[in-house]
């Protein structure tokens, strides 16, 4: 008998003492350009924003709170606070409104004449809990859509809400959201290349494997995409020390992943993070990023405490480098950078978050500033991406499931809970308890290997259908599955003959049953419950969703029926 034996790596805690803020004389940057203290003695500051009007905007976690800097020509005036609720981080603006995100919590407010903010209005109240990773950050894509970056609760463990260590897309009223992407461990600096509109960011990886593992890494995020955490980290490599639930082969996992584009020095930890689209600085820094790191705690050679340049070319992330140093050196750190913002004049700015400071990066060389023309950030990506599996037929009147022979075989399909056309109770509703309902389906025909259940429902919008159900390989024994079941990838119950089960992503993002619910006001809409009897067993990924389920299906459907349910939102739901 042999086992695997994983052997710890060499980690520590080494936090460099912390010194007085640096003279601006020892931070570093490239020639030609310059660095000015435009700001001090702020507080623990955080996140930056400018609004429309070119005012600038930082908040402050310890203090909890929003402070304005006002533009005022080439200085900003004294800082005003213009907002106070608990554990405020992220900012960003849409016109004249801010969007403000706690831990929890999501506000707006007017933006008043003289920059500061009208009354705080709650949109979102029901983030995840936080736990590690407490650090919120919001922006408006190009596509007029939220996004808000949800870290892990841990530094490598199962989540029990599905929402943590996701990338989530809402609309700006904050009434839906979907997990855009998952698998992030803790990625508080994101942007849009201003040319491509695709979607970047940098992830912070685990701790406690090592000085150099694992790295932050540098990822091309999108829909519907999952990024390895907590199995699988960097270039696609096995985290030794967490194995997945439902009993699943970390190569497995592996295969959902999609790999670091670059990564960087490991435990740096990266903040906040923006493209330059200006025309300040010399052209080989137009369209690349920007990103501000705080700095290690945890390896024996500290990393970070700088600004670094990822460059771009073509739209992809080429290599990234030092841009601006001088926060630590052999006697200790003298401040770590935070916020990081590009202004309507071109200077970089960024925070320094131990020394309440804000500083401004500009560019006094020789060479000529960009003379490429400024674009505004193109939506069709996100757009895009959005609109995958919009648009089409239910499963059961697309090609892929036509049935295969001659001889059509059909399905009855029936639930205890519900009569074909009449209304799903509400504990089987996202309103209520979200708990998938006892299905029954008459046995396949001869050949039968395997099932699928697809769930969808054609009454949403703007998005048609909404999927709520993905799953496959239900053993070919298997004709009822029973009340509330496990919403994790592969299902795990010898006892009922359900060992081997796999689900996968409903439209919001979400593993396993998602139950209805459509917004208030709207009449009754038709979720239709559909079984697939197919002549084998699947081999695609874990968390598949349904297209790429479709994909597979196709020509070994054998038989297929259907169950409709009912249901309008309750007049009091139990969720919200």
């Amino acid at each position: 008998m042999s086992a695997k034996v994983f052997m710890p790596l060499q980690s520590y805690i080494m936090q460099p003492t912390e010194l007085l803020p640096p003279a601006l004389s020892e931070l570093k940057v490239p020639a030609g350009f310059a660095v000015t203290r435009i700001a001090e003695n702020l507080g623990n500051t955080r996140i930056l924003a400018l609004s429309p009007k070119g005012d600038l905007y930082v908040t402050r976690r310890e203090q909890g709170d929003v402070l304005m800097l006002k533009n005022s020509g080439d200085t900003f005036a004294a800082p005003v606070r213009v907002a106070s609720r608990s554990g405020m981080h992220g900012i960003a603006f849409y016109g004249d409104t801010v969007y403000l995100v706690t831990v929890k919590e999501v506000f707006t407010a007017p933006v008043l004449e003289g920059g500061n903010f009208g009354p705080l209005k709650m949109i979102i109240s029901d983030l995840p809990d936080a736990g590690q990773h407490h650090d919120r950050t919001i922006a408006i894509g190009p596509d007029n859509m939220l996004y808000i970056s949800v870290g892990s609760t841990c530094n490598e463990c199962i989540e029990t809400n599905i929402e943590n260590a996701t990338m989530l897309r809402s609309t700006l009223d904050g009434k839906k959201r979907v997990i855009f992407a998952s698998g992030l461990r803790n990625t508080i600096g994101f942007d849009w290349h201003p040319q491509t509109g695709e979607l970047w960011g940098m992830d912070h990886g685990i701790d406690w494997l090592g000085d150099d593992v694992t790295p932050e890494e540098i990822n091309k995020i999108e829909q519907g995409k999952r990024y390895g955490w907590p199995y699988i980290f960097g270039n696609n490599v096995e985290n030794p020390r967490l194995i997945p639930s439902g009993k699943l082969e970390k190569s497995e996992w592996r295969k959902t992943s999609v790999p670091m584009v670059l990564g960087y020095t490991g435990h740096a930890a990266p903040m906040q993070m923006a493209f330059y689209n200006a025309g300040q600085f010399p052209e080989k820094y137009r369209h690349n990023a920007f990103v501000a790191m705080h700095g290690s705690w945890n390896r024996q050679k500290p990393a970070g405490y700088e600004i670094v340049r990822i460059n771009f070319e073509n739209g992809k992330a080429s290599s990234v480098a030092p841009f601006l140093t001088g926060f630590v050196g052999p006697k200790g750190q003298s401040g770590r950078p935070f916020g990081l913002v590009v202004d309507k004049q071109g200077n970089l700015l960024f925070s320094d978050d131990v020394n309440g400071a804000i500083y401004k990066v500009s560019y006094k060389g020789d060479e000529k500033a960009s003379a490429t023309p400024l674009v505004q950030t193109p939506a069709t990506s996100m757009q895009k991406q959005a609109a995958q599996g919009s648009g089409v037929p239910i499963a059961m009147l697309r090609s892929e499931t036509g049935v295969r022979g001659k001889q059509a075989s059909k399905l009855d399909v029936s639930s205890p809970a519900f009569e074909n056309g009449e209304k799903i109770p509400d504990i089987h509703s996202s309103y209520d308890q979200d708990a998938s309902f006892e299905l029954s389906w008459s046995k396949g025909p001869f050949g039968t290997q395997s099932y699928a259940i697809i769930m969808e429902d054609p009454d949403a919008r703007p998005v048609t259908p909404v999927v709520h159900w993905v799953a496959w390989n239900i053993g070919k024994d298997i004709t009822t599955l029973r009340e509330g079941l496990q919403k994790q990838d592969r299902l795990v119950d010898k006892a009922e003959g359900m060992d081997g089960m796999m689900q996968g992503q409903a439209t919001t993002g979400k593993i396993g049953y998602v139950g209805p619910k459509p917004p208030a006001g709207d009449p009754p809409h038709h979720y239709n419950v559909q079984v697939f009897a197919l002549d084998t067993v699947l081999d695609i990924p874990p968390g598949a969703n349904r297209d790429t389920l479709l994909k597979a299906m196709t020509g070994h459907v054998i038989a297929k029926g259907r169950l409709v349910g009912t249901f309008q939102r309750p007049d009091k739901p139990v969720k919200p």
